[in-house]
């Protein structure tokens, strides 16, 4: 399945995105797809929910709003310098473990929502990952049972603020945490459709300029030994994001860096988890 949001910010529905690709309203579901939902065999049951009454369910303009394909997560944990040429392009060596780095779950946003400047930002920067959604809570869990705690994958554009991020002292999270900072969807996939999430290529484009193209095989640190490790230090709960890191390309990796300025158009995708874009705006 491939699960969408639709609505105005803070009135938001959820529904799907059928084979024919038509969007449908799953209001009539009685849940949104969030952690209660995700934790509870809620996709189990929305798949049986489905069969019987997909047909008469009301289609959604394609002019609507697409919101995060879930509701805000209890935490965004991400994985920094997880592809070997990223790790290069920022002068830091290949890491022996994950480095892991959270964003605020306030920085959420959709998929063509836009990306905000934040105040006193000079060093806004893009990248786009491989997102995991989990399912099932993960305490502890064995790298070979890690498929188990997946609810699907999604595209995340990880905006980071590089001068926040690396001249304001402490962690990574003051230039990963601004509002609009976590575009995600513009669906989430269900595993059952994305076969090797580990081998799908991942793009960016920068006012239609292809800064990043790679693919998912170059990750350092894999899916299962990722949601495995992570889980041994935090409880990961159902409607948790994991991103997996990102490809060279990054702003911050040019001869001279570049980064975002109002005006900029940024456009990125991943092998079968769709296509998201947005405009970039200085704060207000």
């Amino acid at each position: 399945m491939k699960l969408i949001r639709f609505g105005n910010v803070g009135q938001e529905r959820p529904g799907i995105e059928d084979t024919n690709g038509a969007w449908l309203d799953c209001s009539s579901f009685g849940s949104d797809w969030n952690e209660g939902f995700l934790g509870n065999s809620g996709l189990e049951k929305l798949a049986d929910w489905l069969q019987e009454n997909k047909a008469n369910l009301p289609k959604i303009d394609k002019s609507t709003r697409l919101a995060s394909p879930i509701a805000r997560p209890s935490k965004i944990v991400c994985v920094g310098l997880n592809y070997s040429l990223h790790a290069k392009e920022s002068g830091m060596p290949i890491p022996e473990a994950p480095i892991l780095f959270m964003k605020a779950s306030s920085s959420y946003c959709g998929p063509f929502d836009p990306i905000i400047i934040p105040k006193n930002s000079v060093k806004t920067d893009w990248e786009v990952e491989l997102a995991v959604v989990i399912g099932k809570k993960a305490t502890y869990v064995e790298e070979a049972d890690a498929h188990k705690h997946i609810a699907g994958y999604v595209l995340h554009n990880d905006v980071s603020e590089r001068d926040f991020q690396l001249n304001h002292g402490g962690q990574w999270v003051k230039g990963k945490s601004a509002d609009n900072f976590a575009p995600l969807g513009p669906y989430l996939v269900t595993p059952d459709e994305l076969k090797n999430p580990e081998n799908l290529r991942l793009w960016l484009k920068l006012n239609g300029k292809m800064m990043q193209d790679s693919n998912t095989s170059d990750l350092i640190f894999k899916i299962p030994f990722l949601i495995s490790y992570i889980s041994q230090y935090m409880t990961l709960l159902p409607g948790d994001v994991i991103s997996t890191g990102t490809p060279s390309g990054v702003g911050l990796g040019l001869n001279p860096p570049q980064y975002l300025k109002e005006g900029d158009v940024v456009e990125l995708g991943i092998e079968g988890l769709g296509i998201a874009k947005q405009e970039v705006v200085a704060y207000r």
